[in-house]
């Protein structure tokens, strides 16, 4: 079974209370949006993550990446990551090791968060590849499906799977002039895998039976953008949207499969691009949730790219997006550090928090009127709760070392708010 096979039957399943008592949404009405899959709640029926909804009018989430590497592999670090992200609030994690004992790792990343939990299943398949002293290029296809399966069965609740990466699509892409190429490892393994053997995709091929592998387990399908735009330059090009429409075939086959399913989007792109891209993805990809990368839409501020990530994400979650991957400051310079990825997440929250004020959620703007209320009122405490990050706005404040509630320094005595109480 899965939450779209229970919600198609009209069965409301304890996943799905617990995710309309969280959002305040009728929970037949929320049965009704994961028939439709316009949302989804990625859960593993082995799985102990707490249930999270993503999807047509809900909060939208954010997630968190972590991973060891064969460079840095250290398991307490990524746990402690981990652990922060959960604490300012990302509401899933991606484990996106490609260090040594993979399953060790994921388990103690399970028991460490009550986290949702996502994986790229191929980045084992070529760890396995390179220990059996073999090339990507040379990767066993059986080599992916076992990962997958293995990881189905610890409890991963949704997975990245680069399905729209064709063998035709890579030849088309030999023939563009891409300025940055493809910048997603996932999506290189397979385009490469694809151009030396001369063979088909085989999660292309064999998507009847990863359906199967995600209906028994109730993996939430996460259709990779393998061809995502890795500069401004190459964003909206053709191989991106030409595999956005092979996500939408595929998109439809889960649905009908009632496997549950969203996609993944872009990558870099300039800020009068975002809207469209999100209408078409609502498009093309039946209502599917989309889950997008910042976009970020510059690419000249390295050291700053959690901020570039959330003016994008902002806009793409007012516009159709549900599912934020924060970005760190660290982004396409090195693994993230703690204060990086408490930086990544308070970033994407913002830019969450924006967006669904924007889309006029009732939560987002009762939180907003709150915060203005206690400012109004000169009420610190209840500031520094409604805070997105609790701690650094009472850092600030006990700075100021002032000795009257009702002012700042950068005001003083001359506090509009102070001076005007109770006038208006």
């Amino acid at each position: 079974m899965t939450q779209k096979s229970e919600a198609q039957k009209g069965n409301i399943t304890p996943e799905m209370e617990f995710v309309a008592d969280k959002e305040n949404i009728d929970v037949n009405k929320l049965a009704k949006l994961i028939d439709k899959g316009l949302i989804v709640i990625p859960k593993n029926i082995n799985g102990h993550s707490k249930p999270c909804g993503i999807g047509e009018g809900l909060k939208t989430k954010i997630n968190a990446n972590i991973g060891s590497s064969s460079k840095i592999d250290d398991i307490d670090l990524e746990i402690n990551k981990a652990k922060l992200a959960q604490e300012y609030g990302a509401d899933a994690l991606m484990d996106l090791s490609t260090g040594s004992d993979l399953t060790l790792f994921r388990r103690k990343i399970m028991d460490a968060v009550d986290l949702c939990i996502g994986t790229v299943p191929i980045y084992e398949a070529g760890v396995i590849t390179l220990n059996k002293n073999k090339e990507i290029i040379d990767m066993d296809p059986d080599d992916i499906f076992k990962a997958i399966e293995n990881q189905a069965k610890e409890g991963v609740d949704f997975m990245t799977l680069h399905c729209g990466i064709t063998k035709d699509l890579v030849q088309k892409l030999k023939a563009t002039k891409r300025m940055m190429g493809i910048v997603s490892r996932g999506g290189t393994f397979l385009a490469s895998w694809i151009n030396h053997n001369d063979m088909e995709n085989p999660l292309y091929e064999n998507y009847n039976y990863l359906l199967e592998l995600a209906y028994e387990y109730d993996i939430t399908l996460s259709l990779g953008d393998g061809l995502r735009p890795g500069c401004l330059a190459d964003a909206s090009d053709i191989p991106q949207i030409q595999e956005l429409v092979n996500l939408g075939t595929l998109v439809k086959r889960a649905q009908d499969a009632n496997v549950q399913v969203m996609v993944e989007g872009p990558g870099h792109m300039p800020l009068n691009q975002i809207k469209a891209n999100m209408e078409i993805q609502k498009t093309i990809c039946h209502g599917a949730p989309f889950y997008v990368l910042g976009p970020l839409v510059t690419d000249i501020a390295p050291g700053y790219d959690h901020i570039t990530g959330a003016i994008g994400g902002a806009i793409a979650a007012t516009y159709g997006a549900s599912f934020l991957c924060y970005v760190t400051p660290a982004e396409h310079l090195s693994l993230p550090s703690l204060e990086d990825v408490k930086e990544g997440v308070i970033a994407s929250k913002i830019a969450a928090e924006a967006a669904d004020v924007a889309k006029g959620l009732p939560q987002a703007w009762d939180r907003e009127l709150k915060m203005a209320k206690a400012r109004k009122e000169f009420d610190w405490e209840s500031q520094f709760d409604l805070a997105l990050d609790k701690s650094k706005p009472r850092t600030y404040r006990d700075k100021c070392e002032l000795d009257d509630d009702e002012m700042c320094a950068m005001c003083g005595e001359y506090c509009a708010v102070k001076i005007a109480k109770g006038d208006f």
